[in-house]
């Protein structure tokens, strides 16, 4: 795992049911896509290390974020669930 990635940023806004996890420095410049309805990812354009996984009602879909973060190759050091 890339030394950038030490740092995690979890952010939940109850809402909005909606859980980003932030991975490393912000990208000067990123571009999101929605990977699965609901499920959205940001790139740093120059570099394509992904750096936010976005997930839309969450507290129906909390067991899918490990599932996500395998997909794309990335872990966190803790669990997040509501």
């Amino acid at each position: 795992m890339k030394e950038e990635f030490n740092t995690y940023e979890v952010y939940y806004d109850e809402e909005g049911d909606f859980l980003e996890v932030s991975f490393g420095l912000s990208a000067q410049e990123g571009i999101t896509e929605e990977i699965e309805s609901g499920i959205f990812i940001t790139r740093d354009i120059e570099t394509k290390d992904i750096k936010n996984v976005g997930i839309l009602d969450f507290k129906k879909r909390a067991v899918i974020l490990k599932k996500v973060l395998e997909k794309i190759n990335l872990r966190l050091p803790i669990t997040v669930s509501i």
